[in-house]
């Protein structure tokens, strides 16, 4: 209650609403007892609960901005220890109803409890997987038996025994609202481990401490680790979605290969080899060549960077970041058909795109330059009126990585 050293704080109608606080704990006692920044006198703010890793606050409130009765809120914890500015998790979550006693799991599930969404009774526990990015999957009834005709709530649950407990008025308890334990028999979200081995393509020997990076469809890095002793890695996955998984190694270049994961709870195997690193550049070399990069994709006749695209680039970032004293002139190229000043400039956006794709990803600007050739260096017969085939095209529309300083 929003009371504090014997005084009540109270709204415009004299009423004491719930509000945040924090106290510090020195020896057996309490001290520097205070409420947050972000709480008031007009509005509650209740049931606090952090992220795994403590810089995120989670808490329910009727405050402005509220869509229903009351919603989730989440807040930045700042390393001094202030906070930054509540944020409403969004009607995927918070309805015109109660949304009310979030907690979060080690695993980055967010339970709480609601009357909006639908349910089986009054108040039903819900839970919603917190990605990456922050973004939130879709929200789950977490079923009977946890939820009951009556109010569920205040629930918690522990990631590695899958124990944990939850309040409610159901019938049977010895009081208004009981306090029931747990143990969780299925898992809500369908799970897989995605699991294999590093090896040397050649003699199939292991490869430890290979650096293994997980990637969602979009390439955003999810997990990075480290294979073991015996090459092997592994990663928690969820069912019905597509990864990429990148293995590095010192002296070997770099390997990655895409998988979709299947329906059902289970293993994916996904072995990686790696080929011995067999490329020695100088200033003059193109290094797309390393890596059989002879053209960055493209969609037609725009210089957006596509998945693909960057999926190649990424090997030339790594390069880069291994020797930051290398310098790259990147030069686009096409072939003759469309008119010779629209190829021109359509190839310069490219190369421009494809430094900007650097730039954004830690590439100092200095270390790039890039012009776009058009159709002014074609590599074979296939000029303007030439009849050729695709694969004879094809040779024209190049990407090159010349390294001008090292």
């Amino acid at each position: 209650n929003n009371y504090v050293n014997g005084k009540k704080g109270k709204n415009e109608n004299g009423i004491t609403l719930v509000k945040l606080y924090k106290a510090t704990l020195e020896g057996e006692n309490w001290t520097n007892i205070q409420a947050l920044s972000f709480t008031s006198d007009s509005f509650s703010t209740a049931h606090p609960t952090l992220s795994p890793d403590e810089k995120t606050l989670y808490f329910a409130s009727d405050m402005p901005g509220t869509l229903g009765m009351s919603d989730i809120f989440k807040v930045q914890i700042n390393e001094d220890g202030s906070f930054g500015t509540p944020v409403n998790l969004g009607p995927s979550l918070n309805t015109e109803g109660r949304e009310t006693f979030p907690f979060v799991s080690q695993d980055n599930e967010l339970y709480f409890a609601s009357d909006g969404h639908p349910g089986v009774g009054g108040l039903d526990i819900f839970m919603t997987k917190i990605n990456e990015d922050g973004s939130l999957n879709k929200v789950q009834n977490i079923g009977m038996d946890a939820n009951s005709p009556k109010d569920d709530f205040a629930y918690i649950i522990d990631s590695k025994s899958r124990r944990g407990f939850l309040s409610s008025n159901r019938d049977g308890g010895l009081g208004y609202d009981d306090i029931y334990k747990f143990l969780e028999t299925k898992r809500l979200i369908c799970e897989q481990e995605l699991y294999g081995e590093i090896t040397d393509v050649d003699s199939k020997i292991a490869l430890p401490n290979a650096k293994v990076t997980l990637f969602d469809n979009k390439m955003n890095v999810l997990k990075t680790t480290n294979a073991d002793q015996n090459g092997a890695y592994t990663f928690l996955v969820e069912c019905s979605k597509m990864y990429t998984v990148r293995a590095e190694k010192e002296n070997y270049n770099t390997n990655e290969k895409q998988v979709t994961i299947a329906k059902e709870n289970g293993k994916t195997y996904l072995p990686i080899a790696l080929e011995k690193d067999q490329c020695k550049v100088t200033i003059g070399d193109d290094l797309g060549k390393c890596f059989g990069i002879q053209n960055i994709y493209f969609d037609l006749d725009k210089s957006n960077i596509r998945t693909e695209a960057a999926l190649d680039l990424e090997k030339i970032l790594d390069v880069l970041n291994q020797y930051p004293a290398m310098k790259l002139d990147i030069r686009s190229h096409t072939d003759s058909r469309a008119s010779f000043k629209y190829n021109e400039a359509l190839s310069d956006r490219r190369a421009k795109s494809t430094i900007s794709w650097l730039v954004k990803n830690g590439i100092n600007p200095d270390r790039l330059t890039g012009k776009g050739y058009g159709e002014s260096q074609l590599v074979n017969r296939c000029a303007d009126n030439v009849t050729c085939t695709e694969e004879e095209h094809q040779m024209n529309r190049r990407s090159e990585f010349i390294i001008t300083a090292l």
